[in-house]
């Protein structure tokens, strides 16, 4: 039998019915709105390649995270640029380092909010790497290597000291072997059981951080980081790193970047039940804000269309600096 050439019907244009038949949406449930804590008082710094994304003191901080809060997002995810650096990036796990404070005084102001913290090395070390140097014996000692195990231990005691500041979940982004385990002995070894862990399991050597780095102060003061993130070209090893980070007790896996990595995601969220994250990072967000500066497009729809697609392919949270801009519009 044949049957007629289907036909969509004019019903389906309407807005009432795209509406009933869209198979993917995006709410500002799904989002998480970063912020970057410096030392000082009433500090709001721009950031030259991040327009509309500031360095702020922890009292600035609190009022960002009040007016986060109101608007309807439920969560804000700290980065802290600390007083002072050194080798192990000490300043990442004293009782009195800026985010240990922004937390403390975020969750006093606003209890409801769901505060995130990052928690890695990057930012705190006067090298810039995200883990401890040693000597590389193998060529003499003329260059350095990153410690993982040592590494780990540091790892621990940032993790422990945002928990004690009344943290509500970690996120470890530093890319260590094993440190997920790690954290999660410390975690459940001092009284933490219910503390999430939000890892930054597929973490690639990506070109798109530059204006973090700027944000961060983290640029690394010699080579780069990709002995210990992951190579660009792979995805077959990101479901490895996912399957590692989800045994060893992650809670949600996080993709990063975003918008390249969309085939990852799908990935993901294909071999996992656990929640995905995919972080639109610094790179995405420049280049939508410059774009849209210069009237090349239409910086709410844009905005709008690439988080659609986050959840399209298969994220369930999503770190973006659009957070706010998205919960103002939609």
């Amino acid at each position: 039998m044949m049957f007629p050439e289907y036909r969509p019907r004019r019903l389906r244009k309407t807005g009432a019915f795209r509406a009933m038949v869209r198979e993917t949406t995006v709410s500002k449930d799904h989002l998480i709105y970063p912020i970057f804590v410096a030392p000082g008082k009433k500090l709001c710094q721009p950031i030259a390649s991040m327009p509309g994304v500031f360095q702020m003191s922890v009292d600035t901080a609190v009022k960002e995270a009040r007016e986060a809060y109101e608007l309807g997002l439920p969560a804000v995810l700290l980065f802290g640029l600390p007083e002072k650096k050194d080798a192990k990036g000490s300043h990442a796990w004293i009782k009195s380092g800026v985010v240990q404070k922004a937390v403390s005084a975020i969750k006093k102001a606003v209890p409801d909010l769901m505060v995130i913290t990052d928690v890695c090395l990057c930012e705190y070390t006067s090298h810039g790497h995200c883990g401890m140097l040693v000597k590389d014996k193998a060529r003499g000692g003329d260059s350095v290597l990153i410690d993982n195990d040592a590494t780990l231990e540091l790892l621990q005691k940032v993790a422990l000291s945002h928990a004690r500041a009344g943290a509500d979940m970690v996120a470890p982004s530093d890319m260590m072997d094993g440190r997920v385990g790690a954290i999660r002995e410390a975690l459940d070894e001092n009284g933490y059981e219910q503390i999430p862990i939000m890892s930054y399991a597929v973490k690639y050597s990506s070109s798109f951080y530059g204006p973090f780095r700027d944000a961060a102060e983290c640029a690394p003061q010699f080579g780069d980081r990709s002995s210990y993130q992951m190579d660009v070209a792979n995805s077959r090893e990101a479901l490895r790193e996912a399957t590692l980070d989800m045994e060893e007790g992650a809670d949600i896996l996080m993709v990063k970047p975003g918008m390249p990595y969309l085939d990852i995601i799908g990935l993901l969220r294909q071999e996992f039940t656990l929640p995905i994250a995919a972080y639109q990072v610094s790179g995405e967000y420049a280049m939508i804000k410059a774009a849209a500066q210069n009237g090349w497009l239409d910086e709410k729809r844009v905005i709008h269309e690439s988080l659609l697609c986050f959840r399209r392919a298969g994220a369930d949270i999503i770190i973006t600096y659009f957070a706010k801009d998205f919960a103002k519009s939609f």
